[in-house]
């Protein structure tokens, strides 16, 4: 007799229409921020559906973190990428994105036409909780698989201490823990060794795989790593950006506030290290005191919606791009609306292209360094650290949450708790406790009228 459980064996394959498919449904679900939206996928893609192992994903997301720009959606686009070629990529991406956009936009519209945001507002102080407790699920949920051994569980500890405490730059951060991987290959090779830990299952079972692109799986002919196409694909990148910039230009002068979008949000993109609120500051400088695209308090206002939408929380850019567009009556007065859907695209086109570059040009380099402990002990603890960052990533949602204005706030802390709970104990899906926290802080904002 096996007293073995069953275990899911790998798909025959995938077809396009039905990542397609999938990409689109986690585009209107993907909320929780980064953390989350990882969370999402690898319940969705690794232990559900089987498409990619466990090994195979946290190298792709290993990668991912090293890089400025949205990390899930770069790991979308990986995913994609690696099942479906150029243009699952492109598609992976795109869905991840799309639906972000375009409900920021409505979202944005509707801010700026009415003034009206008190129904938001109660929905938001129902989801503001209920995010911490998916921030704080997706630690413990990725640090189990992660943190195998004491040193690595050292090296999230020190992550968190260094963005929680010492307030060092993410950049330094991920530097440091790469550089505690490359001296740990060395000292405690053993420790960097991946998988084959508790928390961490192997993929294959009496030598059957038990996901697609599994751990022995061969590198795909596209995903073999090529000088020549690394070059085309950062040139038809950059020229990408390029010749739409030219284009902004030519039409409103480079001076003119698309173009000018254009360039801020590019420079933008290369400084997303560390995930939205790294980025932050430095687009409050530029859009609020030195463009003045949005005042100080509109700036508030956007990240609030954009924490209650799907898809990248970077996507605030959007808003960003679509009040400055508005407000600056690109295509005049009488269709402000037409000038806000303008800035909010070249925002996101600008902002969101880098990330298609980096992991379509740099994919297959990453796929080579598979198997070799030099070059995946830094990604190893990189991917350790990252753990350190999520917890404190909840514990500054925490802060802001549940100490809203400078006192304590009870009705946050108690649908925290209860979110955590739903989470951790009763395994809710990610999608039901958003709905019932949103509705609870609508009713709850009601209640105080």
């Amino acid at each position: 007799m096996n007293d073995h459980p069953a275990r899911p064996s790998a798909p025959a394959s995938v077809s396009l229409r039905t990542a397609f498919l999938y990409w689109l449904k986690l585009g209107f679900i993907s909320f929780g921020g980064p953390a989350g939206q990882i969370a999402l996928m690898h319940t969705e893609l690794v232990e559900r559906r089987r498409w990619i192992s466990e090994g195979r994903f946290l190298h792709a997301l290993n990668y991912c973190m090293l890089l400025p720009g949205p990390e899930a959606t770069q790991l979308a686009v990986y995913i994609g990428w690696l099942l479906h070629r150029t243009r699952g990529g492109i598609i992976a991406g795109l869905l991840f994105i799309l639906p972000s956009l375009l409900i920021l936009i409505g979202l944005s519209w509707i801010y700026l036409a009415y003034g009206h945001l008190a129904v938001v507002a109660g929905i938001m102080n129902g989801i503001k909780p209920a995010v911490v407790a998916i921030v704080l699920a997706a630690a413990w949920r990725i640090g189990s698989r992660t943190l195998r051994n004491g040193v690595l569980v050292a090296i999230a500890c020190a992550a968190f201490v260094a963005i929680a405490l010492l307030r060092l730059p993410f950049p330094l951060v991920v530097l440091g823990a790469a550089l505690a991987g490359m001296l740990g290959a060395r000292l405690r090779p053993q420790a960097f060794q991946p998988g084959g830990a508790h928390g961490v299952h192997r993929d294959v079972d009496a030598g059957r795989p038990r996901a697609l692109i599994d751990d022995g799986t061969p590198t795909p002919e596209h995903a073999r790593f090529s000088r020549a196409r690394l070059a085309a694909v950062v040139i038809v990148g950059a020229g990408l950006m390029l010749a739409s910039w030219l284009l902004l230009a030519a039409w409103g002068g480079y001076r003119g506030t698309l173009a000018q979008m254009g360039w801020f949000f590019a420079k933008a993109a290369m400084l997303t290290f560390g995930g939205a609120y790294a980025v932050l500051p430095y687009v409050v400088q530029g859009a609020v005191e030195h463009y003045g695209w949005l005042t100080a308090p509109q700036m508030i206002d956007g990240l609030a919606l954009g924490e209650t939408t799907p898809g990248p929380l970077i996507m605030i850019v959007a808003f960003v791009g679509f009040v400055g567009g508005w407000t600056h009556t690109v295509f005049g007065a009488a269709a402000p609306w037409l000038g806000g859907i303008a800035g909010a695209t070249v925002a996101a086109l600008f902002t969101f292209i880098p990330s298609f570059v980096f992991i379509l040009a740099g994919g297959p380099l990453v796929e080579s360094t598979r198997g070799n402990l030099r070059l995946t002990a830094p990604l190893t603890a990189i991917s350790a650290a990252v753990v350190g960052v999520i917890a404190s990533l909840a514990l500054y949602f925490g802060r802001a949450v549940f100490f809203a204005g400078g006192s304590l706030q009870p009705q946050a802390i108690v649908l925290g708790l209860l979110a955590a709970i739903a989470l951790l104990r009763y395994k809710a899906g990610t999608i039901s406790l958003i709905a019932a926290c949103a509705a609870a802080g609508l009713v709850l904002s009601y209640w105080h009228v």
